[in-house]
């Protein structure tokens, strides 16, 4: 059971927060610590830190209530955001996250989307808006063969997508997820799954909740059979990301191959950091930059 953490002082706090919500004493377990995010455990609740740098006003109370409609689909916040010395907490309760050790979910993950993107999108539901974050991760970049790969990859996406120009209207538009993977799911005491954290939950286009699933089957990191498994259940449950029939990749192209290039620049800064080398998935995801760049720009 993990209780070290690099942010002792707010550890606490989210302790104490825990008992006072837990139904039972428990000892406090850190689920996760990394990129200014603490999420802590205490018997069946769970204590989020979100980050600091994250806009946390209106749209993110909207995302909250919006979750607390989708019981089957989403597990929402309880009750209102609090604010733990200057970062904003929320309280859910405690699933078992994805154990990569045992048979991964795909299946229930593609339904769950399925599920979601078949929803009525509310009047007031927030905007999902532009992928930022890969132009930030690449503006990030230091010098070296694989950051170039990364960056001549970039170039080749839609101007809206390197936020040089905005956003053309989208042509479908659905209640998604926003930032889904495998690690965004828990299984709750049913035996159902869930889908969790909804700071990018809103309107948008469905096929960046398939994005990097696809990104990583093409760049040969998540094996055909898996990838397969995911999108046969999304097309069974009628997903409306991808046309049930016909190719997928008209709808996934661009969402693809910019996870692809994401997630390729967050493997260049984390082994930069930390000193080593890519490993062997991570420098496929720099082979996939290269096709990237070499196809040219597709948009």
């Amino acid at each position: 059971m993990q209780t070290e953490t690099v942010q002792p002082g707010l550890f606490a706090r989210l302790v104490e927060i825990g008992h006072g919500s837990a139904r039972a004493a428990a000892s406090p377990e850190v689920l996760y610590d990394r990129h200014g995010v603490l999420v802590v455990r205490v018997g069946d609740v769970v204590v989020k830190a979100h980050q600091a740098d994250r806009e946390h006003g209106p749209p993110f109370l909207e995302r909250i209530r919006l979750a607390g409609t989708l019981p089957s689909i989403v597990i929402a916040p309880l009750g209102s955001p609090l604010t733990v010395d200057g970062r904003t907490v929320t309280l859910a309760s405690f699933g078992e996250p994805v154990d990569p050790s045992q048979a991964l979910p795909w299946e229930e993950g593609a339904r769950l989307l399925a599920a979601l993107h078949s929803e009525s999108v509310p009047a007031e539901a927030p905007s999902w808006g532009r992928p930022t974050r890969v132009a930030r991760l690449v503006s990030r970049l230091g010098d070296g063969p694989a950051e170039d790969a990364v960056r001549r990859a970039f170039v080749t996406l839609p101007a809206w997508i390197r936020g040089e120009v905005d956003e053309p209207p989208a042509q479908t538009e659905r209640l998604i997820h926003g930032d889904w993977h495998l690690g965004q799911m828990i299984r709750i005491q049913d035996g159902h799954w869930r889908l969790i954290d909804i700071e990018d939950m809103g309107r948008g286009d469905p096929a960046w909740d398939l994005a990097r699933p696809a990104a990583l089957y093409s760049a040969g990191v998540l094996p055909p059979d898996d990838w397969e498994r995911f999108l046969g259940a999304y097309r069974a449950a009628g997903g409306p990301a991808v046309p049930a029939q016909d190719d997928p990749w008209t709808s996934l192209d661009i969402p693809a191959r910019s996870l692809a290039i994401q997630i390729a620049a967050t493997c260049v800064i984390t082994a930069g950091r930390d000193d080593r080398v890519l490993d062997e998935p991570e420098q496929a995801m720099i082979d996939a930059c290269v096709r990237i760049s070499a196809a040219g720009d597709a948009a």
